[in-house]
């Protein structure tokens, strides 16, 4: 295993971990979540690179595209939570009080 796949699995494991754990905050929680999604597109856009295989090119600009949706998409959760419950904690959510 090289140096560099090494880095991009200890970032996906690292960032797992903090959505694991570190679970007080939403904007904490989407941070790790995007952290992931860098480090799942880092290790796309490489691979076609290693392999040279250019079928696989475009996987890197779709992994981009749900990244995007994703953070649209959790920080508009993150506005209308704040904005209903008062703060961005994570206990504050309870799906049996909606």
């Amino acid at each position: 295993m090289s140096l560099m796949h090494l880095s991009f699995y200890s970032a996906f494991t690292l960032s797992s971990l903090g959505l694991a754990f570190h679970r007080t905050h939403l904007i904490s929680a989407l941070l790790c979540l995007e952290s992931m999604m860098l480090s799942m597109y880092l290790a796309l856009s490489l691979w076609p690179v290693e392999n040279q295989a250019t079928s696989f090119t475009l996987m890197p600009i779709l992994m981009l595209t749900f990244s995007a949706c994703e953070a649209g998409t959790g920080l508009a959760m993150l506005v209308a939570s704040t904005r209903t419950h008062g703060s961005d904690h994570l206990h504050n959510l309870n799906l049996l009080q909606c």
